[in-house]
């Protein structure tokens, strides 16, 4: 019988299953395998402060991010006093797992098929990757963080399943040293309707690798020309291909949780990805730990009523700035004009200075008002057309 059997092995579960072995819970980490989840590896400075993140697995320290607007104008914004952390998932998150596992966590290999209960409790069923077979866990809570589209989420929580996404992809490739397009430093944003009708493209850095990739909601947009498309402009159509991968971002937070009882869903099974930027690294690790936690206070009480407050606590910390992102998003990527706009404010410094503030330490910073009344009427400007979209 376990504590906790954690579906998923990725940030958020790693994260949820490190927490709760600490302290000494029987707890089982169960794993697809194979699987690489395709995004950018962008990790901020708080996530390596708040989850003991060892330099060595940064392949990358990006100090300028390069926002390109559709017309291929760009504005080059430094990272003041610090760095943008790249991570290569597939080693990252087998670092997360092992590290789970050396607290305590049993690992599983398999996908999960459904939860079951009677008289003797809660059951997880799952067919084992290596014999094919269907086992089973006992288990007195579950946590599904089994990503976008989550499996746990559309059979456990009410309305688990309706959760909007885009689909991102991405091709991993051997990076070039530092060209007249290419810089190993540098993290490369484009909003342009050609690459993606409503979202963006990424040039990323990863050290001797690179990711180069794409998001959109919009069915029957061709992803991969998109991309070919996005690798040829920055001179990176001839480098070898690693791999290439692509899955679901969910868009928005999920308006419930738990199920009451005995599941608790989080990170992206939740919808905890940040709107405009996609962000989803820090969020599913800090969406893992308060799972762990609320779990750890219902096992201590026997008591499922804990369970709800993983959304709200989630959501007191980061609500802010997930509802300011999605404002942004909204009113921006609906069209070239606006993201053009959107470009030229980027170069404003109060912009930069906010924005890259919120992203490093996740909060929205309250000791300049000025500033912020400021950008707000910035923003109006650029939006209503007040401003003209050159650069000043």
């Amino acid at each position: 019988m376990f504590d906790v059997v954690i579906i998923g092995g990725g940030p958020c579960g790693s994260t949820a299953a490190n927490y709760l072995a600490g302290l000494g819970h029987q707890t089982a980490l169960l794993d697809r395998a194979g699987r690489i989840k395709p995004c950018g590896g962008a990790i901020p400075p708080r996530a390596i402060e708040d989850f003991d993140i060892p330099d060595e697995l940064l392949k990358a320290k990006v100090t300028t991010a390069r926002m390109v607007s559709p017309t291929k104008r760009s504005v080059d914004i430094p990272i003041e006093n610090g760095y943008v952390g790249m991570v290569d998932r597939e080693e990252f998150d087998e670092f997360l797992r092992q590290r789970a596992a050396q607290k305590g966590a049993e690992r599983y290999t398999g996908t999960f098929e459904k939860i079951t209960r009677d008289n003797s409790g809660t059951t997880v069923h799952f067919r084992n990757h290596d014999n094919r077979t269907v086992e089973q866990l006992k288990t007195r809570y579950v946590i599904g963080a089994d990503g976008a589209r989550s499996n746990v989420a559309k059979a456990e929580i009410p309305d688990g399943g309706k959760i909007p996404y885009v689909i991102a992809y991405h091709e991993i490739i051997e990076a070039p040293e530092k060209t007249g397009d290419y810089d190993p430093k540098r993290c490369d944003v484009i909003y342009d309707g050609s690459i993606s009708p409503d979202f963006y493209g990424w040039v990323f850095p990863h050290g001797k690798s690179a990711s180069i990739g794409m998001g959109t909601g919009h069915h029957g947009f061709d992803l991969k020309t998109a991309t070919s498309e996005l690798r040829s402009r920055a001179g990176l159509d001839k480098c070898k291909t690693i791999r290439k991968e692509g899955a679901p971002i969910p868009l928005k937070p999920l308006k419930r949780w738990d199920n009451g009882s005995d599941v608790l869903v989080a990170g992206d099974a939740a919808g905890v990805v940040a709107p405009s930027s996609g962000e989803g690294i820090y969020y599913a690790m800090a969406a893992g730990q308060i799972a762990a936690e609320t779990i750890t206070e219902s096992l201590v009480s026997n008591s499922p009523k804990a369970l709800k407050l993983a959304r709200q606590r989630f959501l007191k910390e980061h609500g802010t700035v997930f509802n300011v992102l999605g404002a942004m998003q909204n009113a921006y990527y609906k069209s070239d004009n606006r993201r053009e706009r959107f470009v030229s404010l980027c170069h404003d410094v109060d912009v930069q200075t906010l924005t890259f503030e919120a992203y490093m330490n996740k909060k929205l910073v309250s000791a300049r008002p000025l500033a912020h009344l400021k950008i707000m009427f910035k923003n109006l400007a650029h939006l209503t057309g007040i401003v003209s979209k050159e650069f000043t």
